[in-house]
């Protein structure tokens, strides 16, 4: 039952998250942290942290390590299949369709309307990792973490592996 439930917390979001991993990351939160249980939303927000840190697409990292801590490695190759079985399955059966349409103003349109909502998506999911950091941590520490990682990313253009390598550095030389 395991391997259906993995198979499922990772194939739901691969069909539905519209733009690739960074769409389906909400949507795969929803799945292992709420609906079921399997990890909490700290803990979520680390594995996530992780996976960005480390090379490759970010869903497939995570439902790898989380496949692989509910159900060892027949879990993590459960969850990595169900990643990418619905754009594989997409790839294979409607490439010639994909490739007359997609010019198509309509094509276009659609992916107008869906942009929004992955920006809300995305927006709700970094609020709740605000709020348990604001919790775990404390108001000064959250602050200090939003405005170093500003000013390493946007204005000295760190790149975003370091910055998240150095949090997790001072998280577990500060924080613990």
């Amino acid at each position: 039952m395991i391997y259906w439930e993995i198979f499922l917390a990772f194939f739901i979001p691969g069909i539905l998250g519209y733009g690739g991993g960074p769409a389906s990351i909400p949507l795969v939160e929803n799945e292992v942290v709420h609906r079921y249980n399997w990890l909490t939303v700290s803990e979520f927000s680390e594995v996530l942290a992780l996976g960005n840190a480390l090379p490759g697409p970010i869903a497939t990292k995570m439902a790898g390590y989380i496949g692989y801590e509910q159900a060892g490695i027949l879990g993590a190759v459960v969850g990595v299949f169900a990643t990418v079985a619905p754009s594989l399955i997409l790839m294979i059966g409607l490439m010639s369709l994909l490739y007359k349409f997609r010019n198509s103003p309509k094509v276009k349109r659609m992916s107008n309307y869906v942009r929004p909502t992955i920006a809300l998506l995305l927006g709700v999911m970094a609020y709740r990792f605000f709020a348990v950091s604001y919790e775990g941590s404390g108001a000064m520490q959250t602050i200090l973490l939003i405005l170093a990682s500003y000013f390493l990313l946007e204005k000295w253009k760190i790149h975003p592996a370091y910055v998240i390598g150095g949090a997790l550095v001072y998280g577990a030389l500060v924080l613990s």
